[in-house]
């Protein structure tokens, strides 16, 4: 596969998965122990904390215990203002997926986050921000 054809399939892929209505990828959000818009992902739960320079999931199981990110291999899409990026979380111990804005979101930002977990469950959420 060439690199424009690479690059078509990966715009695909986030056109699509930005287009599914919210339920189809997690139940609707809450405020999470930290702040944050917090949302169910089939038993995981992932919890959108941003900041101006970076944005940030922590990750719970059963009664809010701590998920291990190590190993979760997990990017975020971020569509704002009409363009889309695609930011690389790193894993922060114990629970939290961290990566780097280029600039604060704006109002009505949609952001998903997709991946899989080191114990090899699949992850997509998807948030928007206030």
């Amino acid at each position: 596969m060439n690199t424009s054809s690479k690059f078509a399939a990966a715009m695909l892929a986030v056109i699509t998965v930005l287009s599914l209505p919210f339920g189809a990828i997690a139940h609707e959000a809450t405020k999470g122990p930290n702040g944050g818009a917090l949302v169910d992902v089939e038993g995981h739960h992932v919890e959108f904390v941003p900041s101006d320079a970076e944005l940030t999931f922590y990750l719970t199981g059963e009664k809010d215990a701590p998920i291990a990110s190590s190993g979760a291999k997990v990017k975020a899409i971020v569509q704002d203002n009409g363009k889309t990026a695609q930011i690389d979380l790193s894993a922060v111990e114990p629970n939290k997926l961290v990566g780097k804005l280029s600039a604060p979101l704006s109002s009505g930002a949609k952001v998903v986050v997709t991946g899989s977990l080191a114990d090899g469950h699949g992850l997509q959420a998807r948030f928007e921000y206030p």
